[in-house]
């Protein structure tokens, strides 16, 4: 089976974060669209995708919008992530004997990226990192929010078109 994509409906959750609270895709979307973000600790790409989507949540977490990372690890591993890479919006535990989130999304790979609109509807599904695939969310949040896309490669700085997850 193939990752969701664009055009299917988002299936709901509830998961624990890593901050003791719950998150859950209903409630989330209440607000606006929600940034999906599936990841792996272990990941290399994930490693390398995650500094990139901290960067667009700063850029608009003001905005009407939510950002959620869904770790495939366990809370402790998870945090030392979240540190080594400056990850500051909410991370949820899919629990890792059972995958149950993941496996609703038929996740194939990670890092696995959806933009889902108010409606639940996915608007955009990339499986590993793809500069396109993100620059699409970025402009697309940015135009929901009446605003220029957030500048999220630096000057200089290399960013890979593609990396397989």
């Amino acid at each position: 089976m193939a990752t969701l994509t664009a055009g299917a409906l988002a299936p709901g959750f509830s998961l624990p974060t890593i901050a003791g609270e719950s998150v859950g895709l209903e409630q989330a979307l209440r607000k606006g669209p929600v940034v999906l973000a599936f990841f792996k600790i272990s990941c290399p790409v994930c490693q390398y995708a995650f500094p990139f989507y901290e960067r667009m949540y700063q850029s608009y977490r003001k905005a009407n919008v939510s950002f959620i990372g869904v770790s495939q690890n366990d809370a402790r591993e998870t945090l030392l992530f979240v540190k080594q890479y400056g990850i500051t919006f909410p991370i949820a535990l899919d629990d890792p004997r059972r995958y149950d989130v993941s496996n609703a999304y038929r996740l194939t790979n990670v890092p696995t990226l959806f933009l889902i609109a108010p409606s639940g509807e996915i608007e955009v599904a990339s499986v590993g990192w793809s500069k396109a695939d993100v620059e699409s969310v970025n402009v697309k949040l940015a135009a929901l929010h009446l605003q220029p896309p957030a500048m999220l490669w630096r000057k200089g700085e290399p960013v890979s078109d593609h990396r397989a997850g």
